[in-house]
């Protein structure tokens, strides 16, 4: 076992080399993808991700990468003043991503769900994006806009993705279980909005704070395993387990000391040996010996970003394209799809190393987006400071 978790935390180390330059073009979910595809099944086969340890290291690793996605909506102003054309993107790149969705999977994968190929265009990836925007410094009100599109996009799309992969007779169970996910979910936010505020909770999480019990984020995990159990015993979806036990985390205004200790826990450890299990998993062997499977990717890829920016021109502000590049950013989602994907037989090995392939082929056009973003707010001109109030006379009451 011991052997088994030395492999996936080394290989879960090439990310950050890969994106340790002064202005990385990827993030490190893509090096630890590529770590996973060397020592996998498409390479040496080093690493076996069905053995017990690593199967529940996989399924807790994804509920976590769901959980920092989660926990990356804000629930500030910036993000309800950019809430309203953040919407109308969103129904944008959705009427479009449906008939050239559809006509993808019809041209290219028949065998596969045709559904699955629109909601994937239609979302983005919080998981993904949002680290890029945090080290450009680009979590303001000034990308308000971005910061409600792509949660919304990734909310919707992971209710409603793995539905199209679990079979029409299982889809009212995972509905209802989906429900009572978001009931849970519901209750768990208005119930801790009013623990939050009793003398007996502060004591408690002050003497966490100074005794190192770190009871906070033991309730976090207590909630997103008991999330993660409510979906698999009612066939709900983990995605919106993990995604809802994160909503939570955001809307409860955790702390700095908290951030850190889930950063450590999930990113340090969970969220890479997710991505290198991933990895390991998929065969790009398959892919490489499929020429449909291969234009699925590129198909797939080429029209995210045109759809993608295509909404942020007609709906976001200046500068419109970088807008539009940074929301296109997609490894979360078809990762999802691919690992739910293979485990019900729903999609070829081929298909699902192509689905995961174009996810990572929009990485790239994210990153230079949020940069030239990053660049053309950083050159815009400030808004002059507003004059300072007159002083109160002495008699001024």
């Amino acid at each position: 076992m011991f052997e088994s978790l030395f492999v996936i935390v080394l290989a879960g180390l090439i990310g950050p080399l890969v994106a340790a330059g002064p202005r990385p073009l990827v993030p490190a979910v893509v090096g630890e993808l590529a770590a996973g595809v060397i020592l996998g099944r498409t390479g040496f086969g080093v690493i076996d991700s069905t053995t017990p340890t690593n199967a529940f290291l996989y399924a807790l690793g994804f509920a976590m990468l769901m959980l920092v996605a989660g926990s990356h909506v804000r629930f500030d102003g910036g993000l309800a003043s950019g809430l309203r054309p953040a919407a109308i993107a969103f129904v944008v790149v959705a009427v479009a991503s449906l008939p050239i969705g559809l006509g993808i999977g019809a041209a290219l994968a028949p065998s596969a769900p045709a559904p699955l190929f629109p909601i994937l265009l239609a979302g983005s990836s919080a998981a993904v994006a949002f680290p890029i925007l945090e080290e450009r410094g680009l979590l303001g009100p000034s990308v308000g806009f971005l910061l409600a599109w792509i949660p919304l996009a990734d909310a919707l799309t992971v209710l409603v993705m793995p539905l199209t992969l679990i079979g029409a007779t299982k889809i009212p169970a995972a509905l209802a279980g989906d429900a009572a996910i978001v009931a849970l979910t519901t209750a768990a936010l208005l119930i801790g909005e009013r623990i939050e505020r009793i003398p007996l909770a502060v004591t408690l999480r002050d003497r966490s704070r100074s005794r190192g019990w770190a009871l906070q984020l033991r309730l976090t995990l207590l909630i997103l395993i008991a999330l993660s159990y409510v979906a698999t015993q009612t066939g709900g979806s983990t995605l919106l387990a993990g995604f809802g036990a994160g909503l939570v985390l955001s809307r409860l205004q955790t702390p700095e000391r908290l951030e850190l200790q889930l950063s450590g826990i999930a990113e340090g450890f969970f969220v890479p040996a997710f991505f290198v299990l991933l990895g390991s998993e998929l065969d790009f062997r398959a892919l490489a010996g499929d020429s449909q499977a291969i234009m699925v990717a590129v198909a797939m890829a080429a029209a995210a970003l045109a759809i993608h920016v295509g909404a942020a021109l007609l709906v976001a502000p200046s500068p419109r394209a970088p807008f539009g590049l940074a929301a296109s950013a997609q490894l979360g989602l078809p990762a999802a799809a691919a690992s739910l994907g293979l485990s019900t037989g729903h999609l070829s090995a081929a298909l699902a190393a192509g689905v995961v392939a174009a996810g990572c082929i929009t990485v790239l056009p994210a990153s230079l987006g949020t940069r030239r973003l990053a660049d053309a707010l950083l050159a815009a001109p400030a808004a002059p400071a507003a004059p300072a109030a007159p002083a109160p006379s002495e008699g001024a009451t």
